[in-house]
Protein backbone atom coordinates (compact mmCIF):
# COMPACT_ATOMS: atom_id res chain seq x y z
CA UNK A 1 0.00 0.00 0.00
CA UNK A 2 1.07 3.10 -0.76
CA UNK A 3 1.90 5.65 2.11
CA UNK A 4 2.30 9.22 2.01
CA UNK A 5 3.15 11.21 4.90
CA UNK A 6 4.86 13.90 3.73
CA UNK A 7 3.48 16.27 0.74
CA UNK A 8 5.66 18.84 -0.72
CA UNK A 9 3.87 21.54 -2.89
CA UNK A 10 5.78 24.43 -4.17
CA UNK A 11 4.21 28.03 -5.25
CA UNK A 12 5.36 31.09 -7.46
CA UNK A 13 1.95 32.46 -6.91
CA UNK A 14 0.72 31.68 -10.19
CA UNK A 15 -2.46 30.28 -10.97
CA UNK A 16 -1.07 27.10 -12.47
CA UNK A 17 0.74 26.59 -9.08
CA UNK A 18 -2.85 27.60 -6.99
CA UNK A 19 -4.21 24.50 -9.29
CA UNK A 20 -1.41 22.65 -8.14
CA UNK A 21 -2.17 23.39 -4.09
CA UNK A 22 -5.56 21.94 -4.43
CA UNK A 23 -4.38 18.70 -5.49
CA UNK A 24 -1.88 18.59 -2.81
CA UNK A 25 -4.28 19.47 -0.11
CA UNK A 26 -6.79 17.02 -1.70
CA UNK A 27 -4.34 14.51 -1.22
CA UNK A 28 -3.38 15.54 2.05
CA UNK A 29 -6.49 14.94 3.30
CA UNK A 30 -7.19 12.00 1.53
CA UNK A 31 -3.85 10.22 2.85
CA UNK A 32 -3.60 12.42 6.32
CA UNK A 33 -0.41 13.51 5.32
CA UNK A 34 1.42 16.66 6.89
CA UNK A 35 1.55 19.67 3.50
CA UNK A 36 4.74 21.93 3.12
CA UNK A 37 3.88 24.69 0.98
CA UNK A 38 7.73 25.83 -1.08
CA UNK A 39 8.70 29.75 -2.31
CA UNK A 40 11.59 29.73 -3.54
CA UNK A 41 13.76 33.35 -4.39
CA UNK A 42 15.76 33.57 -7.01
CA UNK A 43 19.29 34.82 -6.14
CA UNK A 44 19.68 38.34 -7.12
CA UNK A 45 22.94 38.60 -9.24
CA UNK A 46 25.92 40.45 -8.43
CA UNK A 47 25.52 44.17 -9.29
CA UNK A 48 28.38 46.07 -11.06
CA UNK A 49 30.56 48.01 -9.14
CA UNK A 50 29.49 51.45 -10.19
CA UNK A 51 30.45 54.01 -6.92
CA UNK A 52 27.13 56.27 -8.29
CA UNK A 53 24.67 52.97 -8.28
CA UNK A 54 22.98 52.33 -4.36
CA UNK A 55 21.63 49.26 -4.27
CA UNK A 56 21.21 47.24 -1.37
CA UNK A 57 21.32 43.72 -2.13
CA UNK A 58 20.64 42.34 1.77
CA UNK A 59 17.34 44.54 2.23
CA UNK A 60 16.47 43.98 -1.53
CA UNK A 61 16.90 39.91 -0.46
CA UNK A 62 14.82 40.41 2.86
CA UNK A 63 11.88 42.50 1.46
CA UNK A 64 11.69 39.95 -1.02
CA UNK A 65 11.47 37.21 2.09
CA UNK A 66 9.19 39.27 4.35
CA UNK A 67 6.60 39.36 0.89
CA UNK A 68 7.27 35.95 0.14
CA UNK A 69 6.32 35.04 4.02
CA UNK A 70 3.42 37.59 3.58
CA UNK A 71 2.06 35.47 0.79
CA UNK A 72 2.67 32.38 1.45
CA UNK A 73 0.60 32.58 4.71
CA UNK A 74 -2.35 34.49 3.12
CA UNK A 75 -2.16 31.60 0.57
CA UNK A 76 -2.93 28.54 3.29
CA UNK A 77 -4.87 30.79 4.55
CA UNK A 78 -7.18 30.76 1.44
CA UNK A 79 -6.78 27.55 0.01
CA UNK A 80 -5.74 24.94 2.99
CA UNK A 81 -8.32 23.55 5.24
CA UNK A 82 -7.53 23.86 9.08
CA UNK A 83 -7.66 20.59 9.09
CA UNK A 84 -4.62 19.64 7.04
CA UNK A 85 -1.42 20.11 9.28
CA UNK A 86 1.05 22.66 6.59
CA UNK A 87 4.27 24.04 7.12
CA UNK A 88 5.20 26.74 4.69
CA UNK A 89 9.22 27.71 3.40
CA UNK A 90 10.96 29.64 1.52
CA UNK A 91 14.16 28.09 -0.27
CA UNK A 92 16.83 30.62 -2.30
CA UNK A 93 18.18 29.71 -5.47
CA UNK A 94 17.52 27.74 -8.43
CA UNK A 95 13.70 26.63 -8.34
CA UNK A 96 13.91 23.07 -9.68
CA UNK A 97 17.53 22.37 -7.82
CA UNK A 98 16.17 23.81 -4.50
CA UNK A 99 12.62 22.09 -4.85
CA UNK A 100 14.52 18.73 -4.91
CA UNK A 101 16.78 19.72 -1.94
CA UNK A 102 13.82 20.73 0.12
CA UNK A 103 12.12 17.36 -0.69
CA UNK A 104 15.00 15.43 0.36
CA UNK A 105 15.90 17.09 3.00
CA UNK A 106 12.03 16.98 4.59
CA UNK A 107 11.64 13.81 3.48
CA UNK A 108 8.70 14.20 1.22
CA UNK A 109 7.00 11.23 -0.06
CA UNK A 110 5.68 13.03 -2.98
CA UNK A 111 5.94 16.50 -4.97
CA UNK A 112 3.15 18.03 -6.38
CA UNK A 113 4.08 20.70 -8.54
CA UNK A 114 1.88 22.69 -11.37
CA UNK A 115 3.86 23.38 -14.97
CA UNK A 116 2.57 26.00 -16.87
CA UNK A 117 2.46 24.25 -20.28
CA UNK A 118 5.11 26.35 -22.04
CA UNK A 119 5.84 25.07 -25.57
CA UNK A 120 8.29 25.96 -28.18
CA UNK A 121 10.11 28.94 -28.12
CA UNK A 122 9.52 29.64 -24.53
CA UNK A 123 10.15 26.32 -23.35
CA UNK A 124 13.72 26.49 -24.82
CA UNK A 125 14.06 30.36 -23.35
CA UNK A 126 13.12 29.68 -20.27
CA UNK A 127 13.17 25.65 -19.55
CA UNK A 128 10.57 24.05 -17.25
CA UNK A 129 11.08 23.84 -13.40
CA UNK A 130 8.65 21.30 -13.24
CA UNK A 131 10.60 18.91 -16.06
CA UNK A 132 13.96 19.70 -14.26
CA UNK A 133 12.03 18.18 -10.33
CA UNK A 134 10.77 15.48 -12.58
CA UNK A 135 13.93 14.17 -13.85
CA UNK A 136 16.05 14.74 -10.34
CA UNK A 137 13.55 13.72 -7.91
CA UNK A 138 14.40 10.91 -5.43
CA UNK A 139 10.70 10.54 -4.46
CA UNK A 140 7.59 10.57 -6.92
CA UNK A 141 6.35 13.47 -8.52
CA UNK A 142 2.50 14.61 -9.68
CA UNK A 143 2.88 17.22 -12.04
CA UNK A 144 -0.43 19.43 -12.60
CA UNK A 145 -0.67 21.05 -15.78
CA UNK A 146 -3.95 23.30 -16.76
CA UNK A 147 -5.43 23.12 -19.71
CA UNK A 148 -5.03 25.70 -22.48
CA UNK A 149 -7.60 28.63 -22.85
Amino acid sequence: MISIKNILCPTDFSEPSYEGLKYATELAAHFGAELTVLHVIPVVPPLPPDPNFVFEVPEYERALHLEAERKLRLLVEEWVPKEIKVHTNIGHGDAGSEIVQVAQDQGADLIVIATHGLTGWRHLAFGSVAERVVRSAACPVFSIRLPRK
